[in-house]
């Protein structure tokens, strides 16, 4: 309720700063000198969420009149529609309003010079000042609270649209974090699993290397802080993870967040050089900009396709894309928290990348122990295996991988389903081998 009445109050206070904008504008009889002496409302630590939000960041007046100018087309729309009025001299809006129309929504939807306009009016001094919380670099942006539409090259920068993210939305709204969708412009996904440490089978030298990445999440930051070391160490723990797919990686980093309370996004490199080339700089320098804020894990797969060995320089487009590996290679250094990348042939790396790593982990095929424990946990309890089949047999004869060893546990689920029936036959079993075999262009005798 708290959250509540501190909007209902900021979105008041909205409402008399464009009534005083709009009378000195016209020069009508006003209750104010100017903007500045609408003050804004009193505001309470830990009372709410948004007044929180207010206090902690330090908000000017002019910070805080953008962040509700953005807020007020999702809480009051119609505060805003004064702005609808038309010039009677050239029959159109007034240019200086800003703002655009949108197919769906009937309202008005501010821009940033719909904000240049309420705070500065026609003062070119203040509005210069103003380009400084419109930068890029300005935290509003920096950590995803705003966001600015993309701007046509002959357009004026001041005309881009003004609006709240979604993750901020619903931070300010229901306490809790959006988690970003994946898109062009945010080229990450989050990844879960409802796994525990004991469902991961790994050799023995890989679990090993494994637990120093838990030891760091656990005691890094008391070595780099506490113990002085942050001089002398770069920040952060990076990781590569090399191996066939399959074999766990992606699973062994979601489950360093889980273990952690930490989120993992992955980020696909081979779909955002494919399809994003020319944007992947931009793009990831915003994944980083959240992600150093929120301290996820990031999880860069098949990383071999951005980060592998460098391509000869021969057009522009090789130039280009070695800056932009130069640059991703500075940010992953810098980067506070963990970075991992997986790739699933190590080769492919190059060797000056591969020495930025504390550790380089393989993750072999399982052996026949691993496999056969990988096959007890694909096995569920409510279904029972055919006499002729031994999994002990099955693990020591077919090398598979875990991933490979799930797929097949759920194509022989599925015919035992459609049978009606419990009982796994070992020729469904071997049917299922064969066709996960037969990926890898190998082939199984017929039994």
């Amino acid at each position: 309720m708290r959250n509540a009445v501190a909007f209902e109050a900021e979105l008041r206070w909205l409402s008399s700063i464009i009534d005083t904008r709009m009378n000195l504008y016209w020069g009508n009889e006003s209750s104010y000198p100017d903007i500045y002496s609408v003050l804004p409302p009193h505001t309470v630590a830990n009372s709410s969420v948004y007044e929180s939000f207010i206090i902690e960041h330090g908000l000017s007046f002019e910070e805080r009149l953008i962040l509700v100018l953005a807020l007020a087309p999702n809480m009051l729309p119609h505060l805003l529609d004064v702005f609808f009025i038309k010039n009677s001299t050239y029959d159109r809006n007034f240019t200086e309003f800003g703002g655009i129309k949108s197919q769906n929504h009937g309202g008005f939807i501010p821009t940033a010079e719909t904000a240049a306009f309420i705070l500065c009016g026609t003062d070119v001094g203040l509005r210069i000042k103003l380009f400084g919380i419109f930068n890029p670099e300005h935290f509003f942006f920096r950590d995803h609270v705003l966001e600015l539409s993309e701007v046509q090259p002959e357009e004026p920068f001041l005309s881009c649209r003004l609006s709240v993210t979604t993750e901020y939305w619903s931070y300010f709204t229901r306490g809790e974090k959006h988690a970003p969708e994946f898109n062009s412009r945010f080229p990450a996904k989050q990844v879960h699993t409802q796994m525990d440490w004991e469902n991961l089978v790994l050799d023995e030298t890989t679990a090993d290397a494994i637990e120093e990445i838990r030891d760091w999440l656990k005691f890094g930051k008391t070595v780099l802080e506490d113990w002085g070391m942050e001089k002398s160490v770069k920040p952060g723990y990076r990781a590569l993870f090399y191996g066939l797919p399959g074999t766990g990686k992606t699973l062994t980093a979601t489950l360093l967040g889980k273990t952690a309370g930490l989120a993992v996004y992955r980020v696909d490199l081979s779909m955002i050089v494919s399809k994003y080339i020319g944007e992947t700089e931009k793009n990831l320098a915003a994944l980083f900009n959240k992600a150093e804020k929120a301290n996820w894990i990031l999880f860069f797969d098949e990383a071999d396709a951005l980060f592998g060995k460098r391509t000869l320089t021969s057009s522009a487009n090789d130039r280009y894309a070695n800056q932009e590996v130069s640059y991703l290679l500075q940010r992953i250094e810098d980067y506070p928290g963990v970075v991992i990348l997986a790739t699933n042939l190590k080769a492919n790396m190059d060797d000056a990348f591969s020495r930025r790593f504390q550790s380089m982990i393989y993750f072999p095929v399982p052996g026949p122990q691993q496999r056969y424990k990988l096959w007890l946990q694909a096995i569920p309890k409510q279904v029972t295996l055919a006499d002729d089949i031994s999994l002990v047999d099955i693990a020591e004869k077919y090398e598979l991988t875990g991933g490979a060893i799930i797929n097949i546990s759920l194509y022989i689920l599925l015919k035992a389903v459609k049978r009606e029936d419990l009982v796994i036959t070992r020729m469904d079993l071997v049917n299922g081998i064969r066709k996960e075999l037969a990926k890898d262009g190998k082939t199984v005798a017929r039994v």
